[in-house]
């Protein structure tokens, strides 16, 4: 079979349960297969030869399914989560895009944007001239209440001057402030609204994630929080289904592509295939895990220092190795343990402390590894 959106995970479902096994198909593989065939003509009956056709070409794919994919409701859940978040990030990307019409002064004022107190002020006195009217004593009231207490008249006072200087921007008109400040409302009331989902689906994640690992065997891993060892696990799925732990990081696409031809043998990327939500997660875990587990500290320092390799290789190089750690805890059903160089398992102070004493990158290596036009050796 060949994956088109959802609608063959009813037909898959069904081939199961009378017995059948099972194959998808790897879409660039029949992309490329039917880019040929496109030359000459276009139907659903090349297609069918199409996939017929692919087995023999690429014998070695014939994995049977092992789920069904959007079907699982944790691979679901944190696909969703990861669209609402970029959701929320766009929306404070527009919040800061009106916010520069105004001027600097109301940035310097609300600093981090998407702040509890930020948001409602912006929701309240988007209107510059509104906020100018309602005087110190109004808007210190309402600071110091939407606040907890940690505003007060001071915070007030600033952004009534705040206010004054976009008034004095825009005095030549050009700027309507009652229709800006409708918009700014309007994207407060989608970041809440989006703020309150992320919230309860993180709640749902929690409860399938329990349910999926319930030794939190992800979890264990350095660098894995619960936001990540949720996204982990539900993207990779169980990683028993695998041949070995090779399958597993080709599965990432976080491995060496190959380009040979006579006697060259070229490595120039990685693969990236699979699902890219995965090598993110991995990627954001070997970020924080190489903090904490002196082996993947001890790798990424000999990585920097001895082969001069770019700081974003390194760490793919270092996602490669916890993910094949995390699949190994896996399958034989046991916690991952931080250790020592001397296979000595050691807490989280220790840890550190170790890594600090042994493997801190001096400044000059470190600002090297940066470069981003720095050519380093592929991530293997």
């Amino acid at each position: 079979m060949e994956p088109t959106r959802n609608s063959w995970v009813l037909v898959a479902a069904h081939f199961q349960a009378v017995g059948a096994k099972v194959v998808l198909v790897a879409p660039e593989q029949s992309a490329d297969l039917r880019r040929y065939y496109k030359k000459h003509t276009k139907n659903d009956h090349l297609d069918s030869v199409m996939l017929a056709r692919l087995p023999l070409l690429h014998p070695d794919g014939l994995v049977g399914l092992a789920d069904l994919g959007p079907a699982d409701a944790l691979k679901r859940a944190v696909r969703r989560r990861v669209k609402l978040v970029e959701d929320h990030r766009a929306c404070l990307n527009r919040l800061d895009a009106m916010l520069d019409l105004l001027g600097p002064g109301y940035a310097d004022v609300l600093g981090t944007r998407g702040a509890k107190t930020a948001l409602a002020v912006l929701e309240r006195f988007g209107d510059p001239r509104v906020l100018r009217r309602s005087g110190c004593t109004r808007v210190t009231a309402f600071v110091r209440r939407v606040s907890g207490g940690k505003w007060n008249e001071q915070h007030a006072e600033r952004l009534l001057e705040a206010a004054n200087e976009a008034i004095a921007l825009w005095r030549g008109g050009g700027l309507d402030f009652t229709e800006l400040a409708w918009d700014l409302a309007s994207e407060v009331r989608i970041i809440r609204q989006l703020d309150t989902e992320i919230e309860r689906l993180d709640e749902r994640i929690a409860e399938l994630y329990e349910q999926a690992d319930p030794k939190k065997i992800v979890q264990s891993a350095p660098g894995v929080g619960p936001v990540l060892a949720a996204g982990i696990r539900g993207r990779l799925g169980d990683a028993n289904r695998f041949a070995n732990l090779a399958a597993v990081r080709s599965f990432s696409g976080m491995i060496p592509g190959v380009n040979q031809s006579g006697t060259a043998n070229g490595q120039p990327t990685i693969t990236k295939q699979g699902d890219p939500g995965l090598r993110r997660d991995l990627w954001f875990a070997a970020e924080l895990a190489r903090h904490q587990d002196p082996q993947l500290a001890a790798k990424y320092h000999r990585l920097i220092v001895e082969r001069r390799l770019h700081h974003y290789s390194a760490v793919c190089h270092i996602a490669t190795t916890l993910l094949t750690r995390i699949a190994a805890c896996w399958r034989t059903d046991q916690p991952y343990i931080v250790r020592d160089i001397d296979g000595r398992p050691v807490n989280l102070a220790e840890a550190r402390a170790i890594i600090t004493e042994r493997y801190t990158i001096a400044p000059e290596v470190r600002r090297r590894s940066r470069i981003p036009n720095v050519v380093s050796e592929p991530t293997r």
